[in-house]
Order: structure tokens, then C-alpha cells, then sequence
């Protein structure tokens, strides 16, 4: 069965981000000139997804705005004949159809993805969460080699990357055996543990392939890390009935969660885009240099 749906939770309260993030939800910060969801989603259809649900928490109805294919200034633009900015606006999110539900506590990942069990309709998934851009280095965007993944094995798959040992208590981590490069039959998933009970160094990175079992799973573990139904538990459970893969994808990831990353990533989309990248980059290497 093709993948074409998506679920991304977006109801995080952006905490890191503050006070940025008091009246704004942190995936609608901007990265140079598009919100930071806007990336996700883009990457979703670019995979070939024709239908998401994002996640959210009360007071997060700008996100919906922000894809809605009439919005207040509409008339404006009719007005002042500014077609191009008008179409650009009105092809935010494509033929993609977006839906949208309310988490009613934030109760970790997994209660999120939970909520989109009725919209996978027993159906295969994506997850890609929406504080979090991966840009390929391949040309493939990263959820379509996921797809490619589970096109192959018919089993979940999770995108992976190596980070350093004393940053493996910030992540979900994977044990498995290496099926080819950058490709693991996993064996084991533990979440945020410490340095000396990490099975690996091969982190989660934010974009997965999931079966529809995947919600028996979640209704069932109970609570877990941080008193929170935590996803890789989930993940874990799973794993006693079916394979699951991990990959190294192809690309970068841009956690944009925290002032630092958020600044970089800025710095980095910047040097990279079209428009303002050389002047950027000149702006650059004279401030580095004076």
C-alpha cells in the first residue's frame, strides 16, 4: 500500500523558544522567509503525500491560518493587482489536503500521533515532526527515501543519525544490526538514556514510516519517560511483533527548537538561498574579518 498520509505533531508549547514563542507557535518562526512547518510540509508532498494532519494544542490557530487558502488580507492583493504575491500565498501547502486536531494535554509524542489513528484509517504513515527541517543532499527528499525503505521491506522504518555519546540522553536511540551501509535491522529502542546504556550512538531523527499497529501499541504501554506516553516505547512493543529498519539518510538535520540551533539554521538556509545568499555570505566573511 502506497504512503500517502501524514501525521505531524505540532502542539508543543515551544518552551526553549520563549519569549519568542509566547504569542506565536514556534513551527510558524521563520527560517530566512517561510515558517519552519512550511519546510515540513513541503517535504511531505514533495514525497508524495496528498494528505496531513497536523497536531496541535489550543491557541495554535495561526498554524491554520498560515495554510488556508483564503486569508484575511486577500483582497489587498486583489486590489493593488499583486497576482504574483497573491499565488505564491494561495500555493502554500498545494494540493495537499490538511486536516487539523486538538491534543487535549500535551502528553508526550505518542499521545500525539495517537490522535491521528481514525486519519490513518489503518493505513501505512509518515511522521515528521514539525519543529525539525531535513534538507537532502541527494536531490530525494528525505521522507520519499523512508518511503523508498518501506517500499522494500513492508515494515516501519525510522530515519536515523549518528551524534555524539554525551548527547545520546537528549534522543531515542536504536540497537540493530547493519543489513548494508547506513541501513540497520533494529533490535532495540531506549529512550534518552544515559552514555554508559546507550545500545548505539544512532539518534532518531525525526521523520518515520509507521504500520498501522503502531496504535495498539500506543494503547497499551502506558506511561513512560517523564511520566509521558512516550513514542519510542511504542517503538519498542512493536518490535516484538514485526521488523522495523533504521536508515541514515541522505541530508541534514535542523533541529530549530533552541535559540542557538535556530540561529544557525537561519545563517545556513540564508547562505543557500538564491535571493540573498551571496550578499549574505559577503556580509559574512567582512563581519568575520573586521
Amino acid at each position: 500500500m502506497m504512503i500517502r498520509k501524514a501525521i505531524i505533531p505540532a502542539a508543543g508549547l515551544g518552551t526553549r523558544m520563549l519569549p519568542a514563542t509566547k504569542a506565536i507557535p514556534k513551527e510558524l518562526l521563520t527560517i530566512v522567509d517561510k515558517p519552519v512547518i512550511q519546510y515540513v510540509v513541503e517535504e511531505a508532498i514533495a514525497s508524495g503525500i496528498t494528505d496531513i494532519l497536523i497536531v496541535i494544542s489550543k491557541n495554535k490557530i495561526a498554524l491554520q491560518n498560515h495554510f488556508a487558502k483564503e486569508f484575511p488580507n486577500e483582497d489587498f492583493y486583489i486590489e493593488k493587482g499583486k497576482v504574483e504575491v497573491l499565488e505564491k500565498l494561495r500555493s502554500i501547502g498545494g494540493d495537499c489536503k490538511i486536516e487539523y486536531t486538538e491534543q487535549e494535554a500535551l502528553d508526550g509524542l505518542g499521545d500525539a500521533i495517537y490522535y491521528g489513528k481514525n486519519f490513518a484509517d489503518n493505513e501505512p504513515f509518515a511522521v515528521l515532526l514539525g519543529d525539525t527541517i531535513c534538507e537532502s543532499e541527494s536531490g530525494m527528499p528525505v521522507l520519499a527515501q523512508l518511503i523508498n525503505c518501506y517500499d522494500q521491506f513492508k515494515s516501519a522504518v525510522t530515519a536515523i543519525e549518528k551524534v555524539p555519546i554525551e548527547n545520546v540522553n537528549r534522543y531515542g536511540i536504536m540497537g540493530g544490526d547493519t543489513i548494508e551501509k547506513g541501513l540497520y535491522k533494529v533490535n532495540h529502542w531506549v529512550e534518552k538514556p544515559s552514555p554508559d546504556l546507550a545500545p548505539s550512538q544512532l539518534a532518531i531523527a525525526s521523520r518515520y514510516i509507521f504500520t498501522p499497529e503502531i496504535f495498539q501499541c500506543l494503547e497499551n504501554i502506558g506511561r513512560g519517560f517523564n511520566n509521558e506516553v512516550q513514542l519510542t516505547d511504542a517503538m519498542r512493543t512493536l518490535l516484538e511483533t514485526q521488523d522495523m529498519y533504521g536508515l541514515v539518510f541522505d541530508g541534514r538535520r535542523f533541529d530549530v527548537g533552541n535559540p542557538l540551533d535556530f540561529i544557525k539554521t537561519n545563517i545556513h538556509f540564508g547562505m543557500n538561498n538564491a535571493e540573498y545568499g551571496k550578499e549574505l555570505r559577503d556580509w559574512l566573511a567582512a563581519t568575520l574579518n573586521s
